[in-house]
């Protein structure tokens, strides 16, 4: 199983919390509207964002590679 990470940005439709998932990891993933995934929540800090900006999706390597 690979693991990918991304940081997305929450908004309010309604009375609920909704995120969207980038294209990009629907498509590698193949997920499929209604499909449950699992999904771990961290909250990041908000200047990230602008770091992060253009920055690919983590990887299990880049974890890895981070902790050896």
């Amino acid at each position: 199983m690979v693991i990918l990470m991304v940081l997305v940005k929450t908004r309010k439709v309604g009375g609920s919390l909704v995120v969207t998932l980038p294209k990009e990891l629907v498509e590698s993933k193949k997920i499929k509207e209604g499909e449950i995934l699992e999904i771990n929540v961290q909250k990041t800090r908000k200047d990230g964002f602008g770091i992060l900006k253009g920055m690919k999706p983590f990887t299990v390597e880049d974890e890895l590679a981070t902790n050896e």
